[in-house]
């Protein structure tokens, strides 16, 4: 989900939020994510919370990446907090849809 800040915030332009199913997936995401940026534009991230895997913020200036393992991104639920509330309900039917296509997915294998 990507969230947009212009105007609304001095520390950037965008805000991306996603979920790792573990907190190995987690780190990995963004790990990949820190690399391909450093690949593909040159430039460098600063990362925090890799090490435990549990929410990983990723800073490139001016878009701004949380990914979180499930349980950890329902708690703080960023999303209700910067987006406006006719997107944020958009975007909740959105991703229970999702979730329901893979937890279909996952009962059919």
């Amino acid at each position: 989900m990507t969230i947009d800040l212009r105007g609304r915030s001095a520390m950037a332009d965008h805000m991306v939020i996603a979920s790792g199913r573990s907190s190995r997936q987690v780190a990995a995401i963004a790990e990949k994510l820190v690399q391909r940026l450093k690949e593909q534009t040159g430039r460098t991230a600063r990362i925090e919370g890799k090490e435990t895997g549990d929410w990983v913020l990723i800073d490139t200036d001016d878009v701004i990446v949380h990914v979180f393992r499930p349980e950890v991104r329902e708690f703080y639920q960023l999303e209700k907090m910067w987006m406006p509330a006719d997107a944020l309900r958009s975007a909740t039917l959105d991703r229970m849809r999702a979730d329901h296509a893979a937890e279909e997915a996952r009962r059919q294998n």
